[in-house]
């Protein structure tokens, strides 16, 4: 008996001592917000995003603001990095296949040569393989602002003279048919997420071969996000 009971304490150190080593592999959540637009409309009737379909839609800006956490061992507290995509085709087409993609990131300028490793590293994990191909990098001022509560919907982000954005509700009077709805979802998993109305939103980068300026489009995601470190 005596034998039984110490075996049965060794599986449960041993257990215990497992999942202690895999929480320190895992490493702590990484939570922040995020903010997302395309050059298509999301939040849209289907006759209208049907419209749209194999026209445009084939550029999208993605930007993450890490609050706390590491990645691939790095902390990345306070980080900033924003990605921007040009693929083949409308992303997100359920009938269309919208790669090969090229992607660009653009880092905070306050962020270390490692910090960036790791923030590339995230973004790939997120995204997938719309950032797969990473064809520029670049380093930025980049300033993301909720101006107080995210559930209002009014953001603003700005890194340095590549990307804008700028967004508050989305209102009645911005429906193009009345009977609009989510048509895209987000491109990357949130705990919580909130179509919103784009006033303004450009990229102006020279990295992919193609630039964006939009006015008054329902092309826009706000949210929050929890995800593993690792």
């Amino acid at each position: 008996m005596r034998t039984i009971r110490l075996a049965s304490l060794s599986l449960l150190c041993l257990a215990l001592a497992t999942g202690a080593v895999a929480a320190t592999l895992s490493g702590p959540e990484i939570r922040g917000s995020y903010i997302e637009s395309r050059n298509a409309e999301i939040y849209a009737s289907h006759c209208f995003a049907n419209s749209e379909v194999g026209i445009t839609g084939d550029m999208a800006v993605m930007a993450w603001d890490i609050e706390q956490g590491a990645f691939k061992g790095v902390s990345l507290a306070g980080a900033r990095v924003v990605a921007v995509v040009n693929a083949s085709s409308t992303i997100g087409n359920p009938f269309g296949d919208p790669l090969p993609a090229k992607a660009m990131l653009i880092f905070d300028e306050s962020t270390s040569v490692i910090q960036r490793g790791a923030l590339a590293a995230f973004v790939k994990a997120q995204a997938g393989p719309l950032v797969a191909n990473v064809v520029h990098t670049d380093t930025a001022p980049i300033e993301i602002d909720f101006h107080g509560n995210i559930h209002d919907r009014v953001a603003t982000l700005v890194a340095g003279e590549i990307v804008s954005l700028e967004t508050r509700e989305i209102r009645d009077a911005d429906s193009l048919c009345h009977l609009d709805d989510i048509y895209y979802q987000p491109l990357v998993g949130l705990d919580h997420a909130m179509p919103a109305f784009a006033v303004e939103q450009s990229f102006r980068g020279d990295g992919l071969g193609h630039q964006m300026r939009e006015y008054r489009r329902s092309s826009a995601y706000l949210g929050t996000f929890t995800v593993q470190g690792s």
